[in-house]
């Protein structure tokens, strides 16, 4: 049995995907110990990235609070509820330890 022209364009066509796909789209690596997706910069300060993070934390506040004014029902509930646990966890960052010069 003879394949048609038509049918070996298609697996041509096919195969040349796959091929340029495995070039030019790797599979992404998964963050490990050595591959981290996010790092700080060598010579940042534990309070340096305390400040920044207590800031973006009062910027995703801010953000969920807009967008929960736009909300209703259950989604907004749960919007003002994220934004609690973020005003929380910028609470407990901003707590100043003893022993610490805090924020």
């Amino acid at each position: 049995m003879k394949q048609s022209k038509n049918d070996v364009t298609e697996l041509d066509s096919e195969a040349a995907r796959r091929a340029l796909d495995y070039y030019l789209n790797p599979s992404p690596t998964r963050p490990s110990e050595h591959n981290k997706i996010w790092t700080l910069h060598e010579g940042v300060s534990h309070q340096q990235a305390q400040e920044h993070a207590i800031a973006l934390l009062r910027c995703a506040a801010a953000t969920a609070q807009e967008t929960a004014i736009h909300q209703e029902g259950t989604t907004r509930e749960l919007i003002f509820a994220l934004m609690h646990m973020m005003d929380m966890a910028k609470a407990l960052l901003e707590h100043k330890h003893p022993g610490n010069s805090g924020v």
